[in-house]
């Protein structure tokens, strides 16, 4: 049940060529930068990632990016990266945006054995109608294309401006669940058995990626013994988790942020 390993790169050598990863975090909050850092070191390359976002430029996924080693990314969100942009209208990434509801959704579903489910977001543009640009070529022309997903029509029934009863048919669109091959994943604390503990914010994309993936590895910034954590407090069930690094202070203290706002000082006239 003793899911820790010593090392980072210990935890990932088994992380090969082509293999697909869902990665947790929100922006630079929550992310697995241990392990990523140690991927980028390790050379793999053709991986195929699914995550919210791919960090920024010098850090997060944006290191594997930066180096040749992503082949595929499945995000929501890619607007603080310019390198992803390049590579993405230069052919050489190819890309799946997915609606933030939508991609969370099929995490979850991908851990929970659902193949797949119906949702009325998407209907009516490209990600149910097939056509979005998933890779373009040298020249700038799309070399691949969504396809259309399969749509299907139900009765709902919402509540009116009246407060009454009303029911309406809607289209809905079919999505498939994911499932990949690894997940890497930061908690603030975790036990030797797997069981995770994410603080605030830094929970966003975490569970789902761990729940996700088929072996998930966690980063985690304390670990304490089985039984030390409240059951009530454990947001992930060492079930899905398949491997455990504990973080130095040093690399569980280094978080960025994206970008740094403050409200300007008024200054007061003498």
């Amino acid at each position: 049940m003793d899911k820790v390993v010593s090392t980072a790169a210990e935890a990932v050598a088994d992380i090969g060529d082509g293999a697909s990863l869902a990665v947790g975090g929100f922006g630079l909050c929550g992310i697995p930068s241990v392990l990523i850092a140690e991927l980028k070191q390790s050379g793999v390359s053709g991986l195929r990632c699914v995550s919210n976002n791919c960090g920024v430029d010098d850090w997060g996924l944006g290191q594997l990016l930066g180096g040749g080693q992503i082949a595929r990314m499945q995000s929501s969100y890619v607007g603080e990266n310019k390198e992803f942009a390049r590579q993405y209208l230069s052919g050489e990434l190819e890309v799946e945006l997915t609606p933030q509801g939508t991609l969370a959704e099929k995490l979850r579903a991908g851990g929970s054995g659902i193949a797949a489910f119906y949702t009325r977001t998407g209907v009516g543009t490209q990600i149910a109608d097939g056509g979005l640009p998933w890779r373009y070529d040298a020249n700038g022309e799309v070399a691949l294309a969504s396809p259309p997903k399969e749509t299907r029509t139900f009765e709902v029934t919402e509540v009116g401006p009246d407060g009454d009863a009303v029911s309406a048919e809607h289209e809905f669109v079919l999505e498939e669940a994911i499932s990949t091959d690894f997940a890497l994943v930061r908690a603030w604390k975790g036990d030797r058995h797997g069981n995770l503990v994410f603080r605030t914010t830094s929970r966003n994309f975490n569970p789902l990626c761990a729940m996700a993936g088929r072996v998930t590895i966690a980063e985690v910034e304390e670990l304490v013994e089985p039984g030390e954590l409240d059951p009530d407090e454990i947001h992930l069930p060492g079930i899905y988790v398949t491997r455990v690094v504990e973080l130095t202070d040093e690399q569980a203290a280094d978080k960025r942020v994206e970008k740094r706002t403050v409200t300007p000082t008024e200054t007061k006239e003498a």
